[in-house]
C-alpha cells in the first residue's frame, strides 16, 4: 500500500524554511545559471526606464534610433513572456499576503548562503553572476517568490514514502558523501607578500587577523578567510591539489593560481560515506516537492488567475496594431 504524505517536507512549516537538508547542494544548485539566464529577459526589460531619460538610444552615421524604437523591439520580442511573468509574480505575491505569508531577508539569505557553499564563496558566486549580466538584488527578489510559490503551493503537494524511497535508489551517487575539507585561505597578489604571511604566521601570527590585514579575497577576508566545506574538485586544480594533501592544522607554502598567491590552512575535514536513505529523506522530499512544483505550477497558476481581476493591455494593443 502506498503512504499517504506525512508532511516530511514541513519540518518547520511549509516550505521547510530553516531545516537543514544534507547533500541538497548536488541536486539544486547547479541549475542556478540556467535559471539567470531565463530571468535576465524579465530584469532587461524591466529595467527598460532606465536605459536613458533621451528620446535617442543611439545612431549610426547620424541615423538615430528612438527610444520608442527600442521599446517597441522588446515589446514584441519578449513583451508577453516577460507581463506574463511580472502578473504571476504580483499575483503571488497577493495571495501570499491574503494567507499571511512572510519571507524574511533571513530566508532569502539562507538561500543565498547556499549559492556561496556551491560556488566555493561568494566571490565565485558573484563572478557566476556578473557572468550572466545578473544583479544579486534581483535574484533576491527571485528566491523571495520562489520561497512564496513553496509555501503556498507546497502543501496541497502529496509526496509518499514509496516515490522518496525510488528516488533514492536511482540517484544513491547523488547522496554518497565525497570527502570534504574545510579550509581558509589568504589570499594575495605577489609571491613576496604571500612568503611575508608565510613567515608571520611561522612566527606565531594569527591566521585570522593575517587574512583581515592582507588577504585581497574580499568575501573572505573579514571572516577569516573561511571557504566552508568543499569537495575535490570544486576549487582550481592548484588550490585543490594543496588542500586536500594537508593535514588539520596544517598549513600551505604560497600556491599560485589564476588569481594569486594563496595560504591554505586546512581546519576541518569529512571522510567519504555511503548513501543513507534515513540521512537524505529531506533532501528527497525537498527536491520531489521542487520537481511537483514544477509540474503543477501552470495549471495553479491558472486558478489563482480566475480569482484575480487580471487586465493584459499589451495583449489589447498587439491586437489593434
Amino acid at each position: 500500500m502506498t503512504e499517504k504524505n506525512t508532511n516530511q517536507c514541513y519540518p518547520n512549516g511549509p516550505g521547510g524554511i530553516g531545516a537543514k537538508k544534507e547533500n541538497s547542494s548536488k541536486m539544486k544548485y547547479k541549475v542556478i545559471i540556467p535559471i539567470i539566464i531565463v530571468c535576465t529577459i524579465a530584469v532587461l526589460f524591466s529595467g527598460y526606464r532606465s536605459i536613458t531619460k533621451a528620446e535617442t538610444v543611439a545612431s549610426v552615421n547620424g541615423e538615430k534610433i528612438k527610444k520608442t524604437e527600442l521599446y517597441d523591439a522588446m515589446v514584441k520580442a519578449n513583451g508577453d513572456q516577460v507581463l506574463e511573468s511580472l502578473i504571476s509574480e504580483k499575483i503571488v505575491g497577493l495571495e501570499a499576503a491574503k494567507q499571511n505569508i512572510v519571507i524574511s531577508d533571513a530566508d532569502v539569505q539562507t538561500e543565498i548562503d547556499k549559492y556561496y557553499e556551491y560556488y566555493g564563496g561568494e566571490e565565485g558566486f558573484t563572478l557566476a553572476l556578473e557572468s550572466n549580466g545578473y544583479t544579486l538584488d534581483r535574484l533576491k527578489k527571485e528566491i523571495a517568490n520562489n520561497l512564496k510559490v513553496k509555501k503556498l503551493l507546497g502543501p496541497q503537494i502529496s509526496i509518499t514514502e514509496d516515490e522518496m524511497k525510488t528516488y533514492f535508489d536511482e540517484n544513491k551517487a547523488l547522496f554518497a558523501q565525497e570527502k570534504e575539507v574545510k579550509a581558509s585561505h589568504i589570499l594575495v597578489d605577489s609571491l613576496d607578500t604571500a612568503n611575508e604571511v608565510k613567515q608571520k604566521l611561522a612566527n606565531g601570527g594569527d591566521f585570522a587577523q593575517l587574512a583581515k590585514d592582507y588577504s585581497t579575497d574580499t568575501g573572505t577576508k573579514d571572516n577569516g578567510g573561511d571557504l566552508g566545506f568543499f569537495k575535490s574538485g570544486t576549487m582550481t586544480e592548484e588550490f585543490d591539489k594543496a588542500a586536500f594533501s594537508l593535514k588539520v592544522g596544517e598549513i600551505s607554502d604560497p600556491v599560485k593560481t589564476d588569481y594569486g598567491y594563496h595560504i591554505i590552512k586546512v581546519v576541518e575535514t569529512k571522510d567519504a560515506q555511503e548513501a543513507n536513505y534515513e540521512q537524505s529523506k529531506a533532501a528527497i522530499c525537498d527536491t520531489l516537492l521542487d520537481k511537483k512544483i514544477g509540474e503543477q505550477y501552470s495549471a495553479w497558476m491558472q486558478q489563482l488567475c480566475q480569482q484575480y481581476n487580471v487586465q493584459n493591455y499589451l495583449t489589447v494593443v498587439k491586437n489593434n496594431d
